[in-house]
């Protein structure tokens, strides 16, 4: 029997949607959710968004960046920042907060603003503010005080969901059983589903061919074997 000739894919990827209709809720974020849908009703001024890589952060932030016409900017962007210029955005998103070790006077000169101002401010991290390393013990302080709330991993049944909605959103018809053994075996993580789907279009836009358990499977085992 003669090979399927493959055929020539581009690699463009689909950039991800973080409107508000493709969040996906479940046990996991529904507690974060809630939260951010009661806005501009918090108790503070000061939000911590915390979860690991993957949980969905960054999707759930954008929704209510959008919504509040926040300023975005990463942590490690502080240093070159218009802090009382910022302040007078009506809101504020600092993302990957633990992930910049070297800027504890901006964020402290931050904080301090956004108290004294009418703006609010959300800041994302995958751990919790303990865990950063902070000298500045005011500014642990501070950041201890600030309400949060958590991103556990996915679910299963996230899993599952976000699987099937990201073979919709790049027009890919497959069987219920293939989503089944990749949510069983795939790290749980949105990255991990979205980086599952995204090979398995080009491998099927390749072979000219459905995608199958067998598909699946192979191209499973050779990203596991990338890492």
């Amino acid at each position: 029997m003669k090979p399927v000739p493959r055929q020539l894919t581009l690699d463009l990827p689909v950039e991800p949607r973080f409107g508000r209709e493709d969040f996906l809720v479940s046990p996991s974020n529904a507690h974060a959710w809630d939260t951010f849908e009661s806005w501009p009703n918090w108790p503070d001024r000061v939000l911590l968004l915390l979860g690991p890589t993957g949980a969905g952060k960054s999707h759930l932030s954008a929704i209510w960046a959008a919504r509040t016409k926040a300023c975005v900017l990463k942590a490690t962007a502080l240093p070159l920042a218009d802090l009382p210029g910022l302040v007078r955005a009506p809101a504020i998103l600092l993302e990957d907060a633990d992930a910049a070790p070297k800027v504890e006077n901006e964020l402290f000169h931050l904080l301090n603003l956004v108290r004294e101002s009418q703006t609010c401010l959300v800041i994302t991290a995958r751990h919790w503010p303990d865990s950063w390393g902070l000298a500045t013990r005011d500014l642990l302080s501070r950041l201890r005080l600030a309400p949060a709330v958590e991103i556990g991993e996915p679910d299963d049944a996230l899993v599952r969901a976000v699987l099937v909605k990201l073979f919709v959103d790049r027009q890919l018809v497959v069987d219920t059983s293939v989503v089944e053994y990749l949510a069983l075996r795939i790290e749980r993580s949105i990255d991990a589903a979205r980086a599952i789907v995204e090979a398995l279009d080009r491998e099927a836009l390749a072979q000219r061919r459905p995608i199958t358990r067998p598909i699946a499977a192979d191209v499973l085992r050779r990203l596991e074997g990338q890492e």
